[in-house]
């Protein structure tokens, strides 16, 4: 071989080996997900009750959608949004748990990429679209309590329904963006995912690629979501609590007061897990309190809610007993 040619045949050869590194750093097919625990009699306990966290969220959300439908007196924007919450905590549920308890039953569990990036994109969709719409829900508390007179023009039907399709419009757009920018990523190992879940932040621990502009559209969708709706819930809650303590009959107050409370509570319980989830930093105690909010979220709460609205609200326990009978 001429010395000419040896050049050009050793620029080939590093040319085959950077096309044979990069196959390889893109070749991740499946991520290992962590269980919570590697004890035979802890897997069983827990392979338990989250089954019947998952029963338990899918039947009582699912009578809440039916007495609603069914029972006309209830056919009002509070309860046409209760609707919407109940149909979002039964997708975002079946989006985890099914996972999560395949897992307990086979040690080592795993999920395929195109799974993982599924359950992202669903998992970051319905937990966006909750914010959005508790928020939603404590505005139109705001029209009925502060501005009575105002409410029938004010949450009409239409109104109604293009405040529900912005919900998820709107955090369709968000999912579909940072799971595009996530697709674009390059994993090259180790494919051990630290949580039970494919969540936007434990993915970015385990990418090979520069990971700025996800890290961006997160800190934009952080102060949208989170922030920004917080804010707006709470500016609603305190004009809200502003008017009922105007209000000189002790029934009224306790009437508008019970309109509201079960929001009220669900709005605590939801926010502090996500709060907590998203804003601690990412030691290894935060990492593992992480998973127990995580399943306070995607599972506690979506069980919760059913039994928070129905307990404190006499139309639903009206029409979930006619459901029955």
């Amino acid at each position: 071989m001429s010395p000419c040619a040896r050049p050009a045949v050793s620029q080939r050869l590093q040319g085959l080996e950077h096309h044979v590194d990069t196959h390889n750093h893109s070749s991740v097919e499946e991520f290992a997900l962590q269980s919570f625990s590697e004890e035979p009699g802890l897997r069983g306990l827990f392979l338990v009750l989250f089954l019947l966290l998952f029963l338990g969220a899918l039947a009582g959300n699912t009578l809440i959608v039916t007495a609603i439908s069914l029972h006309p007196g209830l056919h009002t924007p509070m309860y046409f949004f209760l609707t919407n919450l109940a149909v979002l905590d039964i997708v975002c549920t079946s989006t985890v748990l099914p996972k999560s308890l395949e897992n307990l039953v086979v040690k080592g569990g795993t999920i395929s990429y195109q799974g993982c990036m599924t359950q992202l994109f669903f998992l970051t969709w319905f937990l966006g679209a909750e914010l959005l719409l508790l928020t939603v829900m404590a505005y139109d508390r705001y029209v009925a309590i502060c501005r009575p007179l105002h409410y029938s023009s004010r949450m009409g039907r239409p109104v109604c329904v293009l405040l529900a399709g912005s919900v998820w419009a709107v955090s369709a757009v968000s999912t579909s963006v940072h799971t595009g920018l996530m697709t674009r990523l390059t994993f090259c190992g180790p494919n051990q995912i630290q949580h039970f879940l494919c969540e936007v932040p434990t993915l970015l621990l385990l990418s090979c690629s520069p990971t700025m502009l996800n890290n961006v559209m997160i800190v934009i969708a952080d102060v949208y979501f989170g922030v920004v709706n917080f804010l707006l819930t709470m500016a609603s809650y305190g004009c809200i609590i502003a008017s009922i303590l105007r209000m000189r009959s002790a029934a009224g107050k306790q009437r508008a007061f019970s309109t509201c409370s079960s929001h009220l509570l669900v709005v605590t319980l939801y926010y502090s897990t996500v709060i907590y989830t998203y804003i601690l930093p990412g030691s290894g105690s935060s990492l593992e309190n992480g998973k127990v909010v995580a399943v306070l979220y995607t599972a506690v709460s979506p069980t919760l809610n059913p039994l928070i609205y129905s307990l404190r609200n006499k139309d639903v326990k009206v029409a979930l007993r006619k459901v029955f009978s």
